[in-house]
């Protein structure tokens, strides 16, 4: 692994996350003022517990949380792109109003699954809500209904990304150098 720094450096500080978070949730709340039974938050494991949490805490409406965990590559040297379920949700979905939660929408392909099951199971409404985008590394169109920072292709680190599962606890977005 390259030498990277004991701390990286700021993209997006702790303090602008708060003030977006504070923001999505009044967005959200205010699509889903009418929603009967609240909203399911899904949050998509690992990166995404950080953001759900804070997300959830701020919402002023009734909502409730499950967890997703997915695999983007699969054993064996399976393609990438490939996504495999490794957690699924622990109840039905169908008629309640469910809101994803991802930390980061890079290439799309594993969102694009993950809207694809949910909608499967008839939900009755399904939107998305992404904490980072990196819109140059788009290879899949995905609907994303919130999204909190839209970035440069560059790795990131902090508040629930990591680098190696180093990094997730970072309280600020931090860009890691390029690899050589």
């Amino acid at each position: 692994m390259p030498n990277h720094p004991s701390h990286p450096q700021v993209l997006i500080s702790q303090e602008r996350i708060q003030a977006r978070v504070a923001e999505l949730a009044q967005t959200i709340a205010r699509d889903y003022a009418d929603a009967e039974g609240g909203i399911l938050l899904v949050g998509v494991l690992k990166g995404a517990f950080i953001f759900l949490a804070d997300l959830a805490r701020a919402l002023p409406v009734p909502n409730a949380v499950d967890f997703l965990a997915l695999s983007s590559y699969g054993a064996n040297g399976a393609a990438r792109g490939a996504v495999r379920i490794v957690l699924d949700l622990r109840a039905s979905i169908r008629g309640r109003h469910v809101l994803i939660v991802e930390d980061i929408v890079d290439t799309g392909h594993t969102l694009a699954y993950v809207q694809k099951m949910l909608t499967v199971r008839q939900p009755a409404s399904l939107r998305t809500c992404a904490l980072v985008t990196k819109p140059a590394r788009r290879e899949v169109g995905v609907p994303l209904e919130y999204v909190g920072f839209e970035i440069p292709d560059v790795w990131v680190v902090g508040y629930g990304l990591d680098h190696s599962d180093r990094y997730r606890t970072l309280p600020y977005i931090g860009a890691l150098p390029a690899e050589t």
